[in-house]
């Protein structure tokens, strides 16, 4: 994606609101267009002003971030929504990645990690807070009740089942490329087919059927 990403900041907190606009605005390349107080006017802004990205809060009066995501994806040109939350084993998170959240960051997370977050997004990336990408992944798809988790259309080749446990550790694109020693292009292409063949609207549930098939493991960092 080229140009400025156009962004709306969406938390019932306003010191915190406030401090998530000012940081972003402060980054090259990001422009915050609109901020909502509860899901809600997030989703009417997100109508009014068609952002590139929304930065959500989980807990928010009346619509939350969860049902705000849901309602954002199912909107007729979808924003990419990054979910922003103070705990990083916040049990509703789990439910954000499902609703089409393209990934989160702790509240914490310094401005380098959220600009990179929101360019990512943009981007038709994720980014998952790596400090607890494998935790929390892990706790929410051994917790996920009930139903066996989906099987491919197609079986993976050794190349995609690399790329997928790439995805599930939060690495990007271009750092899965440098692992692997492939272009930038060719790992899109892989990320395009384990989605085609999951039936997985994005990354994050990617990553999320890595943990619920068991590839990643609990002592893989």
């Amino acid at each position: 994606m080229t140009g400025v990403v156009r962004v709306v900041v969406a938390d019932d907190q306003e010191i915190v609101r406030t401090g998530l606009v000012m940081i972003l605005n402060a980054q090259p390349g990001i422009e915050v267009v609109g901020e909502a107080a509860d899901g809600l006017r997030l989703v009417e802004l997100a109508l009014e002003v068609r952002p590139d990205v929304c930065l959500v809060d989980i807990r928010m009066p009346g619509v939350d971030g969860i049902e705000a995501t849901r309602r954002l994806n199912a909107s007729a040109q979808p924003p990419a929504v990054v979910v922003i939350t103070t705990f990083d084993l916040d049990e509703y998170v789990y439910a954000a990645l499902r609703a089409g959240a393209r990934g989160f960051l702790l509240k914490d997370a310094g401005p380098a990690l959220l600009a990179q977050a929101v360019h990512a997004a943009a981007g038709g990336d994720a980014l998952i807070a790596p400090n607890v990408t494998t935790r929390l992944l892990r706790a929410f798809a051994e917790a996920a009740p009930g139903t066996p988790a989906r099987q491919p259309i197609e079986p993976l080749t050794d190349r995609e089942e690399q790329i997928l446990l790439e995805v599930a550790r939060g690495r990007t694109n271009q750092e899965i490329g440098a692992d692997l020693y492939i272009s930038l292009s060719t790992v899109k292409t892989h990320i395009a087919s384990l989605m085609g063949k999951l039936g997985a609207r994005n990354r994050v549930e990617v990553a999320i059927w890595a943990y619920e098939t068991g590839r990643v493991r609990a002592a893989e960092r």
